[in-house]
């Protein structure tokens, strides 16, 4: 089918065009697999996947002290410089190193305590030690995506996430037919493997031509430059993986095992549609606001973000809202109390898709101070929040806390980023007046 014109003339379509098609099949996918594992393990079992879920979201950070960010930027503009992009991947790999002792010996020697921490329970040791023994693969994955997102090679990026994806899925579902929860926890503690496995595939003679491994040294070059954003991905990708578990501890303790799986399941609905915005940040956003110089530049490409993916994602969660009811009784039969929470979690996820298209110049630009402030503002507000609306409305306290998390952070990032730009003005000017 030929594709449209005003689609090929404009690249962020084409990657949301083609992001929409994968999004689209790997959402019928992972709603099949929901009911699925619904029927199987309950709520209950759910909520224990989504604790599993959140461990490893840390893991990737860690295992690669969160340097994912600083290999798209600094891929993004150092591709044509190979001895650039050695000093690149020699302190990258070095960073990967140490994550990966540290993560390794600390969920192996601390099995049974993660375990009890995690799920009540020390039952699950086995599982946290066998994950131990996965996380350099885990690091590696996380560096290897860097490259993929920092070439902005959107095609090839769609077809590792999507086969990976499915085998993936259909691991699972043997798993969980035969061992049943137990099978399904390590199918999944297995799926960052599979993903680094399609990379291989898919996309290694690309990664040979910007890594050449036999030239990376154990020096640490761009120590420096990584350290800011392994600054960043602490408050992100771990501090916020750590509250998730807490929050969904705390349901499971004060309410039910059962509500902090109704939880559990917003969320994960959540993040399967956020995916089809998350790729088109790391791919095209933040590489774009990279080679971007002048605040007039940047509102003219957030402009054009905006008119681009706001409304297809809104009619999208406008339907998912229409839909909701009947979501439910396909995915989770009976389980009515998820109802009240969708409409605060949509209204979140839309004003979130906003604050974060902007927030990505805190990355670009390197703002270590200004991304490091608002990402603590908007967990330590999101934390407190729950915990207070939680005693008056139950469940549906902590999605009213994520809409109130994400309004009140939009608008401190538009301050931030208004005094970023007022203030490289005023030097501008104050620059010329001095000449």
């Amino acid at each position: 089918m030929k594709i449209p014109e005003f689609i090929r003339a404009n690249l962020l379509l084409k990657m949301t065009s083609l992001n929409a098609v994968v999004v689209s099949i790997r959402l019928a996918i992972a709603f099949g697999m929901q009911r699925i594992m619904y029927e199987f393990i309950g709520a209950e079992g759910l909520y224990k996947v989504g604790q599993l879920r959140s461990l490893e979201q840390l893991l990737t950070s860690v295992t690669s002290l969160g340097v994912f960010n600083g290999v798209v930027k600094y891929l993004a503009e150092y591709k044509d410089d190979k001895p650039q992009l050695q000093k690149l991947f020699s302190s990258a790999f070095v960073f990967s190193v140490i994550g990966t002792t540290v993560a390794g010996l600390g969920l192996f020697f601390g099995a049974e305590f993660i375990s009890d921490y995690l799920f009540a329970t020390r039952d699950f040791a086995y599982l946290l030690k066998f994950i131990a023994v996965l996380t350099p693969a885990i690091a590696l994955q996380r560096i290897f995506d860097g490259v993929v997102n920092g070439l902005s090679q959107y095609k090839q990026y769609a077809k590792i996430q999507f086969i990976s994806y499915l085998i993936s899925t259909i691991l699972t579902l043997a798993a969980l037919y035969f061992y049943n929860l137990d099978g399904a926890l390590l199918a999944i503690a297995l799926s960052p493997v599979i993903q680094l496995g399609m990379i291989f595939v898919v996309f290694f003679k690309v990664v040979k031509e910007y890594i050449q491994f036999k030239e990376l040294s154990f020096n640490t070059p761009m120590a420096k430059s990584l350290l800011a954003f392994t600054l960043m991905s602490f408050v992100s990708s771990i501090l916020l993986p750590f509250v998730e578990i807490d929050l969904r501890s705390m349901i499971a303790e004060r309410i039910s095992e059962t509500d902090a799986g109704v939880w559990t399941n917003v969320t994960v609905l959540s993040k399967n549609y956020m995916v089809f915005s998350g790729s088109i940040f790391t791919l095209y956003v933040l590489p774009k606001f990279a080679s971007i110089h002048t605040g007039k530049e940047f509102k003219s490409e957030v402009f054009n973000i905006y008119k681009t993916l706001l409304p297809i994602f809104g009619l999208g969660m406008l339907v998912v809202y229409l839909l909701r009811n009947v979501l439910i009784e396909l995915l989770y039969p009976g389980l009515t109390e998820m109802a009240p929470l969708f409409k605060w979690q949509l209204m979140g996820d839309f004003i979130r898709l906003g604050s974060l298209v902007l927030a990505h110049q805190f990355l670009a630009k390197k703002m270590v101070r200004n991304y490091i402030f608002s990402e603590i503002f908007s967990i330590g507000l999101f934390f407190g929040l729950s915990y207070y609306f939680v005693v008056d409305y139950g469940v549906e306290g902590i999605v009213i806390a994520h809409f109130i998390r994400y309004a009140l952070y939009f608008l401190l990032v538009i301050f931030l980023l208004w005094r970023y730009f007022n203030n490289r003005r005023n030097k501008r000017l104050k620059a010329q007046k001095t000449d």
